[in-house]
């Protein structure tokens, strides 16, 4: 019997339900095959359900930018954490985020020549122009420097899998290589998203009303472009327009929202069953941001049989063809969003096309399909190591220096 696959798995942040990229690395850690892989887990924080991998925690610092996230820093266990791989002896090594984590190992594959694959799980760089709008001077340098990095971190990766078409160009068009660039899009459980779900008299004994209910979920911070879902709540108050807007997830802007949006329903952090609840029973989604690599709320919606309109920003633009599966807006203007939002709400026939058309794009997101890509990959990439390293051996000892 053949050695089980080594992979060494680095992520910040483990936490199932954290955010978008945490439930895609949940979903992928707990369908590998216990008899057929070997993982090894180092991570900042560590998974609050018990997991069959092993654990090792490395030290971490708040963001003070952004208190929802800390940094791992592993530093401050370098040598424990070289041994540790070095006794694992990973055939893979898979990074998360191009974070002080990620360099590290990145630099620790490349001197081992331990083949490297990464998602595309966070597009730091849209979030320059929120994190300095105060001293918008120096945004195209401070991106421009970001830009370089992450493309000489991603350049050095065996493979890289980017969520979206939409995703890839923009990048493309930054000046990244596309040498090791895959689609690889999240998948999902149309199981626990699914329009079956719907609970109408939940909604009413939640807005105690029985009017239009939209519906925004997403992590509440500032970089989502939650200053435009301030302003179509605003122009709504305006024109007297009776929809209730229910806001679901948490963070450092929901206190400044909650007065921003005084009469909009926060109904905090929710987990995929009750999200599920929600998207099912309202009437439309919302979301404004363009900070997203691929968007799993609006595939989440899609699944729930409620329309979507959305940014036209992002990898989230990727998910929607205008007009067919969900409605794409100019980011910032308030005014278009809630033209669209009437018109589904006026218009059955519209509605019941875009409900139509979403519950069938959502189809191709299906996680046994994108898993056994990943384990494809990864069985290729050592695969190639073990190639590579008969030709080392091989080699006069001058030349494989």
């Amino acid at each position: 019997m053949s050695r089980k696959l080594r992979l060494a798995f680095f992520a910040e942040i483990l936490i199932e339900d954290f955010d978008g990229a945490s439930r895609t690395i949940t979903h992928i850690l707990q369908r590998i095959p216990k008899d057929q892989y070997e993982v090894l887990l180092i991570c900042g924080i560590p998974p609050k359900k018990e997991t069959h991998w092993e654990v090792f925690k490395v030290s971490v610092v708040q963001i003070p930018f952004n208190r929802d996230y800390s940094m791992a820093v592993p530093q401050f266990k370098i040598t424990r954490l070289r041994q540790k791989l070095s006794d694992f002896n990973p055939d893979v090594i898979h990074i998360s985020t191009p974070s002080m984590l990620g360099q590290f190992a990145l630099s620790y594959g490349r001197k081992y020549h331990i083949p490297v694959i990464s998602i595309y799980h966070t597009h730091f760089i849209s979030y320059i122009d929120y994190y300095l709008k105060g001293i918008k001077s120096i945004v195209p340098f401070v991106k421009g420097k970001i830009i370089d990095s992450q493309k000489r971190f991603y350049s050095q990766c065996n493979k890289v899998y980017i969520p979206t078409q939409a995703m890839k160009k923009e990048l493309v068009n930054m000046g990244f290589s596309e040498h090791n660039f895959s689609i690889w899009p999240r998948g999902i459980n149309t199981a626990t998203f699914s329009p079956s779900h719907r609970d109408s008299d939940y909604m009413a004994s939640l807005v105690g009303n029985q009017n239009k209910n939209i519906l925004f979920a997403s992590r509440l911070v500032w970089e989502k472009n939650l200053e435009t879902l301030v302003k179509v709540y605003q122009v709504c108050k305006v024109k007297k327009l009776p929809y209730n807007f229910v806001i679901a997830g948490d963070g450092v802007a929901k206190e400044s929202l909650k007065n921003l949006m005084p009469d909009a329903i926060f109904v905090g952090h929710q987990n995929h069953d009750q999200l599920a609840v929600l998207y099912a029973s309202c009437d439309v989604f919302l979301f404004t941001s363009i900070s997203e690599t691929f968007g799993n709320v609006v595939v989440e919606a899609q699944a729930s049989g409620i329309p979507v309109v959305i940014a036209d920003g992002g990898g989230s633009a990727g998910l929607v063809a205008h007009g067919i599966n969900g409605l794409l807006c100019a980011p910032q203007d308030a005014d278009r969003y809630v033209e669209y939002i009437t018109e589904i709400f006026e218009q059955d026939t519209l509605k019941a096309s875009l409900i139509h058309h979403g519950l069938e794009s959502v189809k191709q997101y299906q996680w046994t399909t994108l898993l056994d890509i990943y384990l494809h990959d990864l069985e290729i990439l050592k695969y190639q190591r073990q190639q590579q390293r008969e030709v080392l051996v091989t080699l006069p000892m001058e030349l494989a220096m």
